[in-house]
């Protein structure tokens, strides 16, 4: 007899052994259908996995997030598939799911185009009509590997072969295609009626610029059209907001091919910058940091000793003068350790706390630079802080209500807390683990906030809180990170002497609000879509004259703003007034100011705010105290 115990508690018996989709089916036909895997004690299985001892049993529909991975990872199957079918020169590499989707690698000898891609749909979309079943075997892992090999799959048998030799593989088949995977699929292609290519770029097999380059090709899917419609939208959205189209037109930065991953910043996007950086200044000087600065370029003898010679040489910038090596610094953190050790410190002098805008380079593949958003050069708002293990939670609680209200003021309001826990690779003993991870949790409970716990994923020194942030279309970005340090102070020798006359290490937490300068400002573009909150905008209005003759009261409004600290520019041109606000409003200009005969006569501007907001005539004085009072609301 066979027991198996459904999610409810109810128990079903079974005279024989029997498939997972046999047991759907005998708890009603519509389950049947809608089954797309199952969980067998927690494990995750397909239909025709057989039962052979009492078990728990869930089934998964689309409606479970499982039931939704496996429609991606067994349409990224579709996909690899479909590009056999029309390539068959084709290599296939690797293809898992990703956010909202899946993607797949392939090696081919030119550039898949978009006439491929669309053909390749259309062809998944003709594969999966013909509902074909989709069958596991498990095989030997070397005859997997001959077998990849028969067929010209070098990629895939060099996959296999990293697997320990006399362990078995599963492989999956649909039609004439065969693929290595761990499973569960989907019972047949009928099963995959939803979904769309996006995008083909370029990748590195293994992820290693020095592997050779495949092409990735993404894509989504979904178990409804209303789902996968309104994901296509948000993509849309998405690319009306990409800050590199953005930046363009908005004339804020710019990228060239002299100076990968650094950007060329103009002026209206440095105003952009200054912004930000004057803000986050004037916290670090109402939270108690002292601002410092580190040297760019430091002998390679203390990133050695701090540990990222060791850890971290491939993604650092050399340099070398009289026969001496250096290293241009990719981290901020082991200057300011050597300002701490610059001195004698007493207890009564912790928490020190440093604030840094930290210039960073660091080597990335070319084939991973994106925009703003994943650069060489950035500069981090940077801050470690030097205190007693007791001192520890309440600078961290000060950190978390510090954070939390910067993100309100760039107008994120939806964040996310992780804490990344101890790893299996780590320095320290359970008990100083213990002790860091309950102050973190301890800190961010004194603040009144949830969070969610990421088990094995703290850096090897220490535990961190991670904040995510959502934007305007829902997407998360991680920014701001508070890391707690046992290891860096002991390499680098920080100490501080105690109550007991003692030399003792400090804990060392590191910390960001923004992180990246650079990708904190793409993303801010890309939250607000190029219009600028009023605080931010890099040109905060713009004088227009209607007639030559009105020229001059025009340049003398845009003085007089001007001296009461407005960032206020003035078109003169001999054009149209209807052309010129049009274009001003193209560049996203928080308000324009239009004077004609009738404005000069009575001291007054004609108002028109962003997004074609007719405010009406108001006296300049009237106009100046309306902006400063929302400047004030707003920061």
């Amino acid at each position: 007899m066979l027991h198996i115990t459904l999610p409810d508690g109810s128990r079903r018996t079974f005279d024989a052994p029997l498939s997972v989709a046999d047991i759907a089916a005998s708890i009603g036909p519509g389950l049947a259908r809608a089954a797309l895997a199952a969980k067998v004690d927690g494990r995750l299985v397909d239909l025709s996995h057989r039962i052979e001892a009492d078990a728990a049993l869930s089934i998964i529909t689309d409606k479970d997030s499982e039931g939704l991975d496996i429609i991606r990872h067994s349409t990224a199957h579709l996909l690899a598939y479909a590009v056999k079918d029309l390539f068959p020169d084709a290599q296939v590499t690797i293809g898992p799911v990703i956010d909202n989707g899946f993607y797949y690698d392939f090696a081919y000898k030119r550039p898949f185009t978009p006439e491929d891609l669309a053909a390749i749909e259309s062809r998944m979309a003709e594969l999966a009509t013909r509902d074909e079943a989709v069958t596991r075997r498990v095989v030997p892992r070397d005859e997997a590997i001959a077998y990849f090999k028969s067929l010209g799959e070098d990629y895939k048998a060099e996959i296999v072969d990293d697997i320990p030799a006399g362990e078995d593989v599963s492989l999956y088949t649909e039609g004439s295609f065969t693929d290595l995977c761990r499973g569960p699929h989907v019972p047949s292609t009928g099963r995959l009626k939803v979904f769309k290519l996006t995008k083909v770029a370029g990748a590195y097999w293994r992820g290693d610029h020095r592997n050779a380059q495949l092409q990735r090709i993404y894509g989504t899917a979904w178990a409804r059209k209303e789902d996968q419609a309104a994901y296509l939208q948000r993509l849309e959205e998405a690319e009306r907001r990409d800050h590199r189209r953005l930046g363009k037109e908005l004339d804020l930065f710019h990228f060239q091919d002299e100076a990968p991953g650094l950007a060329f910043w103009h002026p209206r996007g440095w105003q952009i910058w200054q912004a930000v950086e004057q803000y986050i200044r004037r916290v670090y000087r109402d939270s108690g940091y002292q601002e410092v600065r580190a040297p760019q370029v430091i002998d390679v003898s203390l990133w050695k000793r701090s540990g990222h010679w060791d850890n971290y040489q491939e993604n650092m910038f050399f340099t070398e003068s009289e026969k001496r090596e250096y290293a241009i610094k990719p981290m901020n953190c082991p200057g300011h350790v050597q300002i701490f050790n610059a001195g004698l410190r007493s207890y009564r002098d912790l928490p020190i706390r440093y604030g840094e805008f930290g210039a960073c380079h660091r080597n990335e593949p070319s084939g991973g630079l994106h925009g703003l958003l994943r650069v060489r050069g950035f500069t981090q708002d940077d801050g470690h802080i030097f205190c007693t293990p007791q001192q520890i939670e309440s600078e961290v609680t000060a950190f978390h209500r510090q954070a939390m209200q910067v993100y309100t003021d760039f107008g994120f309001t939806d964040i996310d807390l992780k804490i990344a826990l101890r790893p299996d690779k780590r320095i320290g003993d359970d008990a100083i683990w213990d002790r860091a991870e309950a102050a973190l949790r301890a800190a961010l409970a004194a603040c009144g906030v949830q969070w969610t716990e990421l088990p094995g994923e703290g850096a090897f020194y220490g535990p961190k809180i991670e904040y995510h942030m959502k934007d305007s279309i829902g997407r998360a970005w991680q920014v701001g990170t508070m890391q707690v340090d046992f290891m860096m102070p002991e390499r680098l020798d920080a100490s501080y002497i105690d109550e007991h006359s003692t030399r003792v290490r400090p804990v060392m937490l590191h910390r960001a609000i923004v992180g990246s300068m650079e990708r904190f400002i793409g993303v801010l573009i890309e939250h607000h879509a190029g219009a600028m909150p009023l605080w931010l905008a890099p040109v905060q209005a713009v004088v227009l004259n209607i007639t030559d003759e009105t020229a001059g009261y025009a340049a003398e409004v845009t003085q007089q703003l001007q001296k009461q600290g407005l960032r206020v520019e003035c078109d003169l041109r001999n054009e149209k007034i209807t052309y010129k606000i049009r274009e001003h409003s193209l560049q996203k200009i928080p308000y324009l100011l239009v004077v004609g005969e009738k404005e000069r006569a009575a001291q007054a501007v004609a108002v028109r705010a962003r997004g074609n907001k007719d405010l009406g005539v108001l006296p300049l004085a009237e106009f100046s105290d309306k902006v400063r009072q929302e400047l004030a609301e707003l920061r």
